[in-house]
């Protein structure tokens, strides 16, 4: 039984919160839920290495599958993908926490990171979308009359795509743009009391990332031997990922220019500051202070680490 139903449902290009409904869920179950392109893969290879115990690369889009994805005609093959494995099921989401069901039995692993960082990294993905990509997109349009159609196309320079992320109301591909991505943080951060909701931090990945697989593990109740631990933290660092980044995403030249290699890009921060300009950053800065709590800015922005903030984490800053 859910502890909680949906709250606000969500509906568009990509995402399809009603999916949801039919999912049954096991008693440890993780759901790993994100804004795009903040660490969503980076947190499914550390929660597979975790669950696996090994350093073999899985196949991430098939053995964690995004559920929520409405580009996937099928939900009965995801259902039964899922029905049919036997390990502990580590499924992805980009809903806000308000469009998911918390079940009690459940763990979820919100990830964020700056929102500027996560524009730059998402003008990158879309960039490199294959035309198959953009018929899946167009075909989720003409199939729900709410939806413009053809979907439309956001502008392809730094400049153009991040006015187009910030502004308010925007409608293409709404659901991943700035709307989207304040909304899924404030969804998160109001529930991070729940003892089953765990907030990561790219940037603390980035600064330690064996203290914070350390924090992924205690919180999923994982225990690894201590001779194993460092191989999988090895395999768990960007450039371990890049190189074996066709194990991980096999197929993703079907969606991306350049496969798993454009995917799987830089995994760096601070890109924005060589492309925006002061005009630009003082939109990014306006939108922050009216759509988000100062301890939520401050913790988008630096991490648990650097906020400086961590009576704020409810309990969560160890």
């Amino acid at each position: 039984m859910a502890s909680r139903p949906a709250v606000t449902p969500v509906k568009g290009y990509y995402c399809d919160s009603a999916r949801w409904n039919a999912y049954v869920p096991r008693p440890c179950d993780i759901v790993i839920a994100t804004a795009p392109k903040v660490g969503t893969t980076w947190t499914q290879q550390i929660v597979s290495l975790l669950v696996f115990q090994s350093t073999e690369p899985k196949p991430l889009q098939i053995i964690s599958p995004w559920l929520d994805n409405c580009m996937r005609d099928n939900l009965a093959e995801t259902l039964a993908l899922l029905e049919a494995q036997t390990h502990r099921r580590y499924i992805k989401s980009h809903l806000p926490l308000s469009a998911l069901p918390i079940h009690d039995g459940v763990k979820y692993i919100h990830v964020a990171r700056d929102g500027r960082d996560a524009c730059m990294s998402f003008l990158n993905h879309i960039n490199a979308y294959t035309p198959a990509v953009w018929a899946r997109l167009d075909a989720v349009a003409e199939a729900d009359p709410a939806l413009a159609s053809p979907a439309p196309r956001p502008p392809r320079d730094v400049r153009g795509f991040f006015r187009h992320w910030i502004t308010p109301g925007g409608t293409a591909n709404a659901e991943q743009m700035g709307d989207c991505f304040f909304e899924i943080e404030r969804s998160f951060w109001a529930q991070r009391a729940r003892d089953n909701l765990l907030l990561v931090h790219f940037n603390d990945l980035k600064a330690d990332l064996d203290a914070e697989m350390r924090r992924i593990a205690g919180f999923l109740e994982i225990d690894t031997p201590a001779a194993l631990w460092p191989s999988l933290v090895q395999a768990a660092e960007f450039e371990a990922m890049k190189t074996a980044g066709a194990d991980l995403m096999p197929g993703a030249e079907h969606a991306f220019e350049g496969g798993h290699a454009t995917f799987l890009n830089k995994g760096v921060n601070g890109r924005w500051r060589d492309d925006l300009t002061a005009e630009d950053l003082a939109l990014y800065q306006s939108r922050v202070e009216a759509e988000l709590s100062p301890d939520l800015a401050a913790w988008l922005e630096h991490g648990r680490r650097g906020a400086g903030r961590s009576a704020a984490f409810g309990g969560q800053a160890d």
